[in-house]
């Protein structure tokens, strides 16, 4: 999938764990919802920092341009150090270790252990990470004309106050963990859930995608998951365009009001 239908899915399985919780009778405090939505979509573009031209590699300039060659690097490191005989030739890192539920996992706990120990100042460096990637996944038209300072100041300023929100009593910060010093220990589910989403979504297309290394499957440990051919798309087809983001926007917008109580 490419960019936008990422975030697009993201934000919408967030919306949808919300309006999970609503139904079981614990909805989230609306500040929750809409961080993780935020991040969650935010999150569904991280798989593809193996890609050099991946959307998220243009979002930080030369930094994450340099991030994504040095994690391509080390994808195809892992992949040739650990696959089996059935397991392709391959001359790049794409759609390997970061596209795996143990990446996804551990790049949850990551972010969770991050915001515990690092106090306010990485809970807001982990809300402008991934505001900056929503913006630009869901407004991506924007984001090409408008200028990257100005997305990192939007994505800057909306972390401030987004932060400032759930600091709020009652807003969210200790929601799910309650203990005291668990405030923002939540904040790595969202990451967890866009990375698996984003993999769902690339698993969806013809070349697939090895959501379960390292478990291995036949003769293969990189073994590609995905539907029956005949039911999967190029990235970029109409499929995506015009049926794929127009599911994930309805989806969204009934999660969302689901969560909210409005219906």
């Amino acid at each position: 999938m490419m960019g936008p239908a990422h975030s697009l899915s993201g934000a919408a399985a967030w919306l949808g764990v919300g309006a999970a919780t609503a139904a079981a009778g614990h909805p989230m405090p609306w500040p929750v919802l809409v961080v993780g939505a935020l991040i969650c979509a935010g999150a569904a573009l991280a798989p593809d920092l193996d890609h050099k031209a991946a959307t998220i590699s243009r979002a930080f300039g030369p930094i994450s341009r340099a991030l994504c060659g040095i994690v391509d690097k080390l994808s195809y490191a892992v992949y040739k150090a650990t696959k089996k005989p059935g397991d392709k030739r391959r001359t790049g890192g794409h759609r390997t270790l970061t596209h795996t539920w143990l990446w996804a996992v551990t790049i949850g706990a990551g972010t969770s252990a991050l915001a515990i120990v690092g106090g306010r100042w990485a809970v807001l460096a982990i809300l402008f990470i991934h505001l900056v990637l929503a913006v630009e996944g869901l407004l991506w038209r924007a984001a090409r004309v408008s200028s990257d300072v100005l997305v990192w100041l939007l994505g800057a300023t909306s972390a401030w106050i987004l932060a400032g929100v759930l600091d709020q009593p009652g807003n969210g910060a200790d929601w799910l963990f309650t203990a005291p010093g668990q405030e923002y220990l939540w904040l790595g589910l969202p990451v967890v859930l866009g990375a698996l989403v984003h993999d769902i979504g690339d698993a969806l297309t013809i070349s697939g995608c090895p959501i379960l290394w390292p478990i291995p499957v036949g003769n293969k440990r990189w073994y590609p998951i995905g539907p029956p051919k005949p039911m999967r798309f190029r990235a970029g087809s109409w499929v995506e365009l015009k049926v794929l983001m127009p599911v994930f926007m309805l989806l969204g917008g009934v999660g969302g009001a689901a969560a909210l109580n409005y219906i």
